[in-house]
């Protein structure tokens, strides 16, 4: 499995990559990963066709459709609806939301300024392990999500599709 390209991207991007990349592999159990802006924007993917410079990354496909691209347009309608409804219940912010289906989960996880973390994972996965996993990753990306990070990691999504 190949790592994707990280060449031109600053040093806080190339760490969110290998942060996603740990997270994949650390995981059992994942079948799709992605980071989302709070406008609906994928920033970060586990998915190949997707990923930095559209190389492999190592990532347990049969996610939504296969795609993280999918993914980041659930995690963004689930980030917006959890927002929605803790706000009328006056509930204050959201922390982690987790759908359970009879084939898998989704997670999706807030990390900083809107951005969420989602995750796609099979019906046998630990869920506390996912949840543990991605508080971790969150805990580590959150503070260099910044405005100009986001933006780096947008046009390097742009660029590889």
């Amino acid at each position: 499995m190949t790592a994707p390209s990280t060449f031109g991207l600053s040093s806080e991007a190339r760490n969110l990559h290998w942060l996603l990349k740990d997270l994949v592999e650390e995981v059992p159990g994942l079948r799709s990963v992605a980071v989302v802006s709070s406008d609906g924007l994928m920033l970060l993917s586990s998915d190949p066709e997707v990923s930095a410079a559209g190389q492999a990354t190592p990532v347990r496909r049969s996610g939504p459709k296969g795609s993280a691209a999918d993914l980041a347009t659930i995690v963004s309608g689930i980030g917006s609806l959890t927002i929605g409804a803790a706000k009328l219940m006056d509930g204050g912010g959201v922390k982690q939301t987790m759908v359970a289906m009879e084939e898998g989960s989704v997670f999706v996880m807030s990390i900083s300024d809107g951005s969420l973390l989602g995750v796609h994972a099979t019906p046998d996965c630990d869920m506390s392990v996912v949840a543990y996993h991605m508080a971790l990753f969150v805990g580590r990306a959150g503070h260099v999500l910044t405005p100009e990070l986001r933006s780096e990691l947008r046009k390097s999504m742009e660029s590889a599709q």
